[in-house]
């Protein structure tokens, strides 16, 4: 009979247009999702791919020297608009950087036949340099550039000052000529270190008078000199710390003594190095930024890196960390950034090449000329450089160089940092010192983050899951209506609270009651299987008055009372086994380090935080399993446990995975609990005793510190392209095993 008329058929059309109206509205939702998973994918590798660009040099100028004597030293103010040349003549030429053009020039207040050495402070950040006299005298000199903007244009003035008096200070008693010398200035000491003509090396020290306020050049200065005991070697090179507490003398060869200048004593050898093996001659020695490690080059185009490292007796020991060959055919000279770690050598063949210590990379190779280069200097921006070759000729070059402290190494391999005893994984992205070295490795957020993820996980897969199997195949219908709404309402609970209660008054309980919380998790287990053990025991008239599927209510006071008597005899297992103080016989006995917000606290919290998702999916996975299944099971005589082994399980596998994947994707992710419940420390350390700090609590507490567009800010965006790979590759490993768990069991 047919049933068609006009009424059912507009219903029908009615129906197909909704149908189809759904079905493009799903899929455009779907697409959607992808396409917003997409464009946060590419947005963060957008803010991250210049961070793995090449550098780039640029030449824009070239002209004859300003001036007509030889340079003893170049230098740039902050813009790179002006540099200035200190010359033989006794004189500072200030010139256009762009142009060549002379702007200003000045003579010193001495001749230049009386100028016997040359020195120029480090690090290079300090634009002061030093003329050392035929006398035994030395006349310290301070370039300076005011800034102004007379009708809205920007004017560079270059200034000379004289921070110790236009009179040169007397250094040596004697009057003889000061062959080299190494110099630092101080706010209440000055230091200078000078080798005379008879090989006497002199130590002589300033200390200001008066008030802190007072001008440099106003105020009075008292002199002590002192002897330094004899190098045992011709001395060509003197460097001196920024510190004032360190002082190298260097020979050609490669020989080097250390002394210890710190102290109002005799200042005394510290060390002795070989700094060269195989024949080779030092071509060129000096401080990288900070004054920590020297940069040594040789006449085999290898430039070395030293520095102290402190060795099992405490002493810090003069140690040769890396080397950067090839630097070029005969490297004639090298300069060193002022505010990070790397450097620029040109050589004889008129290359120009930039390292990065922190990175061990070469970061740019550019030809500037034929001729051969004799001296380089950066600006302080480190975005342009200063060349001068053989032939007279003055070369300018701009370079682009946001980021060259990162590399492959730097951010997956252990990297040697200054003063460290050995190559580490290491995060700490500031300081408040200039000279910092600046150390983004992310093994240990990643390895913090994997870290809380699995303790986290260790405790919610086991008590979600086995919840799971009970609520939806043991418990009784009635009581489950109330059980699984009851935890599944803890997932809104915001983990900010779930953190700032496991930070301020659960890691103090755990600290407090350690011994009872780890003895709760042997007797619990025993406690529960000896009550079920019991139970069955019971003569069945008592056993039958409990329903079927209540019977965990009997459990609830007795996991409280166990509890509790844990918690209660905590004191005397610590009195008894630990001397009274579980914590320091950790430290002191086993040598395990205790940190209050440990791993312990982030699983207890952020194991409670994942148990929700977990037990909801799995729960619903498991109570989808057809009835029929279990039905027909019991039916062929199979047990109810024989059942939810062989049948529920494997048939809900799928779910089931799904539900552990997408708690440890919420584990990983997890930001404010890890925040607030761990020491955030970026430690390297699997103890259950040490704190961690994950990539998502990183970019937490970093991102509103970092500055815009800086190799902080990027890294941080790094860390969150890394996290995002790191939860979609697990997410599609879980996604394939899932569809291959489903296709195996969907015969069941």
């Amino acid at each position: 009979m047919s049933i068609s008329t006009t009424s059912t058929s507009t219903h029908q059309r009615l129906r197909d247009i909704k149908d189809r109206m759904l079905r493009y509205v799903v899929g455009i939702g779907g697409i959607g999702v992808i396409i917003a998973i997409l464009l946060i994918f590419f947005y963060l590798f957008y803010v991250v791919a210049p961070m793995f660009t090449a550098a780039e040099g640029t030449a824009a100028g070239r002209y004859a020297l300003p001036g007509k004597a030889q340079t003893l030293h170049l230098a740039m103010e902050e813009q790179a608009e002006v540099g200035v040349r200190f010359t033989t003549a006794a004189e500072a030429v200030f010139f256009a950087t762009t142009s060549g053009e002379v702007l200003k020039h000045v003579n010193l207040p001495v001749a230049a036949e009386e100028v016997s050495s040359f020195h120029a402070v480090t690090p290079p950040a300090v634009p002061v340099v030093g003329y050392g006299l035929n006398d035994g005298r030395l006349l310290v000199v301070r370039h300076d550039y005011r800034i102004s903007f007379p009708d809205d244009q920007r004017l560079i003035s270059p200034v000379i000052e004289y921070p110790l008096g236009q009179q040169p200070l007397l250094i040596d008693d004697a009057g003889q000529a000061l062959e080299s010398m190494a110099f630092q200035l101080g706010d209440e000491k000055h230091s200078v270190a000078a080798l005379t003509t008879d090989d006497r090396l002199i130590l002589t020290r300033f200390f200001k008078e008066g008030s802190a306020l007072d001008d440099d050049e106003d105020a009075e200065l008292t002199r002590e000199s002192v002897e330094l005991p004899p190098a045992g070697f011709d001395i060509d090179y003197l460097l001196m710390g920024s510190d004032q507490r360190l002082l190298y003398a260097v020979s050609q060869r490669g020989q080097l003594v250390q002394y210890d200048i710190s102290g109002s004593d005799t200042p005394t050898i510290q060390q002795r190095h070989e700094l060269l093996k195989d024949e080779r001659e030092l071509v060129g020695i000096t401080f990288l930024t900070g004054s920590i490690s020297l940069m040594v080059t040789d006449s085999a185009g290898t430039v070395a890196q030293w520095f102290p490292v402190r060795d099992e007796h405490n002493n810090y020991i003069l140690t040769h960390i890396r080397d950067f060959e090839n630097v070029g055919l005969m490297p004639a000279a090298l300069a060193v950034e002022h505010n990070r770690k790397g450097f620029a050598v040109a050589d004889s063949q008129g290359g120009l090449k930039i390292f990065h210590t922190t990175a061990g990379q070469r970061v740019l190779n550019e030809q500037v000329t034929d001729a051969p280069l004799q001296r380089v200097v950066f600006a302080p921006r480190a975005n342009a450089l200063l060349l001068e070759d053989k032939s007279g000729q003055m070369h300018f070059w701009q370079v682009k160089n946001e980021y060259p402290e990162i590399s492959w190494s730097s951010l997956w391999g252990k990297v040697w940092y200054e003063s460290y005893p050995e190559p580490e994984y290491i995060w700490q992205s500031s300081s408040a010192s200039n000279d910092f070295e600046p150390k983004f490795s992310l093994v240990p957020l990643s390895f913090g983050t994997i870290k809380a993820a699995f303790y986290a996980m260790l405790i919610a897969v086991p008590l979600s899951i086995m919840g799971a199997i009970f609520t939806a195949y043991f418990m009784a219908p009635r009581m489950r209506r109330v059980v699984k709404p009851s935890i599944e309402i803890m997932e809104a609970l915001p983990t900010v609270i779930l953190g700032f209660l496991a930070g301020l008054w659960l890691a103090p309980a755990v600290e407090t009651h350690m011994p009872g919380i780890f003895s709760l998790l042997v007797i619990m287990p025993l406690t529960i299987l000896l009550i079920g053990w019991l139970w069955t025991r019971l003569p069945d008239a008592i056993r039958h008055c409990v329903p079927d599927g209540w019977e965990a209510l009997l459990l609830l006071p007795v996991i409280l009372l166990v509890s509790w008597q844990a918690v209660a005899i905590s004191p005397l297992l610590e009195s008894w086994l630990f001397q009274g103080n579980m914590r320091g016989y950790l430290t002191n006995e086993l040598g395990i380090s205790f940190d209050q917000r440990n791993a312990i606290v982030v699983g207890l919290a952020m194991g409670f935080a994942v148990i929700p998702t977990i037990f909801s999916i799995a729960e619903d996975a498991l109570f989808s399993v057809p009835k029929q299944l279990s039905h027909g099971s019991l039916a062929l005589g199979a047990t109810p446990w024989q059942t939810m082994w062989r049948v529920i399980l494997l048939t809900a596998s799928p779910g089931i995975f799904s539900a552990i994947m997408i708690g440890f994707g919420r584990a990983v992710g997890e930001t404010m609990i890890v925040l607030m419940a761990t020491g955030n420390t970026p430690v390297m350390d699997f103890s259950i005793f040490e704190g961690m700090r994950t990539l998502s609590a990183n970019i937490a507490v970093e991102m509103p510190e970092s500055e815009l567009g800086s190799t902080h800010y990027r890294v941080l965006f790094l860390a969150a392209l890394v996290l995002f790979m790191f939860t979609f590759f697990f997410n599609t490993i879980a996604e394939l095993v899932r569809q291959r768990l489903r296709r195996k069991y969907s015969s069941l």
